[in-house]
């Protein structure tokens, strides 16, 4: 622990597991404050934040009267760390108007709610750092079965870099992480239904999530955490409007 994050609060979605549990817990060794969020509140379980919450990010109504909540007590958050979303497996062929629907509320439109909410608040404060979970599978790269997700991925690094355009010169800093294959709850519960779906062993399965990376293992979500740790703190205070790799090689 450097205290790299002391004096700074910080907000964490989906902070109950894999990714975003393991940003929450960084921020937290680091010294920040963190109100962590999900929406199944049982998952926040021992976790050393300065406050834990019920969010549904998928309710601008919701959203909006927590910001005000927060703001009210804590004032404006020097860091957004936007981790929620959903993977949907399939092609074009498999997406229904509702898989397509539900992908782009979770994986964008609850980063834009969030940002929106918060936003006027960071700014009269007179900046911060606004991180969003994209992917590896986005307009970086595509893979097979990944129509709905690769297609909100890629907008998700749209919409942080036009948020970077649009506050850079009011100190407001906005990047995108895109991780590769993470070994999470979020991985298994994929490996399961694929296994289900080919009739292929969970092995089999898992192997081959692992020889899809390059480097040949899966990645870890403290990995991806420390990533995060970085464009959080002010050791990245000229970094903005980018994307950022924690892939193993996949993009290569």
């Amino acid at each position: 622990m450097s205290d790299r994050l002391k004096g700074k609060l910080a907000l964490v979605t989906a902070a109950g597991q894999g990714i975003g549990r393991a940003i929450a817990e960084a921020f937290i060794a680091e010294g920040a404050k963190v109100i962590a969020t999900d929406i199944a509140t049982d998952k926040l379980k021992g976790l050393k934040a300065t406050k834990t919450a019920k969010l549904d990010v998928l309710s601008t109504k919701a959203v909006d009267a927590f910001a005000k909540t927060v703001i009210k007590e804590f004032g404006a958050p020097d860091i957004i760390a936007n981790v929620a979303g959903h993977v949907h497996q399939g092609t074009v062929l498999e997406c229904s108007e509702k898989d397509w629907d539900f992908s782009f509320d979770l994986n964008v439109k609850s980063m834009h709610r969030i940002i929106k909410a918060f936003l006027p608040a960071m700014l009269k404060k007179g900046g911060g750092s606004i991180i969003n979970m994209s992917s590896g599978v986005s307009s970086i790269k595509g893979l097979p079965n990944r129509y709905a997700y690769g297609a909100t991925k890629a907008a998700v690094i749209g919409l942080t870099k036009a948020v970077a355009a649009d506050f850079i010169r009011d100190g407001i800093r906005a990047n995108a992480i895109c991780p590769g294959t993470i070994q999470s709850p979020s991985l298994n519960e994929r490996i399961t239904a694929n296994a289900k779906k080919t009739g292929k062993s969970l092995q089999a399965v898992r192997t081959d999530f692992i020889e899809r990376q390059p480097i040949g293992r899966l990645g870890t979500t403290q990995e991806v955490a420390n990533l995060a740790l970085f464009l959080a703190s002010d050791e990245s205070s000229y970094i903005t409007g980018q994307t950022h790799l924690v892939d193993g090689g996949m993009a290569l």
